[in-house]
């Protein structure tokens, strides 16, 4: 191999390995589901951002609620399930709700941490009710009726 070749080569592999890096996100997470996040960009009116936020915050609820065996499932037919729950805000830095709903019940608190994070997605409070439909149905298309039932029911 002449010089001119070996310096092409390692253009060429550090470009690849560049691309590579940007295409993968960090901690090895697999993206979130671009399925996901398209329905509820296009469907809700919101930025791709504020949709995988949104839904992270009411996965994360629903983790919350659920038993871990559970919640896997749902997680086993989300793909990126782990991008979603790193992209939703947490609902207790800077909240003014963040006082109040550690005195609330679990259910009610839950539902005020999630409007939070929706508030801080730049998304009202009432949206959390506009993402659950497409959650769930997200989540029966992919993995049946039973899965579905289980995200609904966390997130009641």
């Amino acid at each position: 191999m002449t010089w001119s070749t070996r310096r092409m080569s390692v253009v060429c592999l550090s470009i690849i390995t560049f691309i590579a890096a940007q295409a993968i996100p960090a901690y090895g997470l697999q993206p979130a589901s671009p399925e996901l996040v398209g329905e509820l960009a296009k469907g809700l009116s919101v930025t791709p951002q504020q949709a995988t936020g949104g839904a992270g915050a009411l996965f994360s609820l629903a983790k919350s609620r659920l038993s871990p065996t559970d919640f896997s499932k749902i997680a086993a037919v989300v793909p990126g399930m782990g991008s979603f729950l790193k992209a939703a805000p947490s609902a207790s830095e800077g909240s003014g709700l963040s006082g109040l709903t550690g005195s609330l019940p679990s259910s009610v608190g839950g539902l005020a941490s999630t409007a939070t994070a929706f508030q801080k997605l730049g998304l009202s409070p009432g949206m959390v009710e506009k993402f659950v439909p497409i959650l769930t149905n997200f989540v029966q298309a992919k993995g049946g009726a039973n899965v579905a039932s289980l995200l609904s029911g966390a997130l009641k």
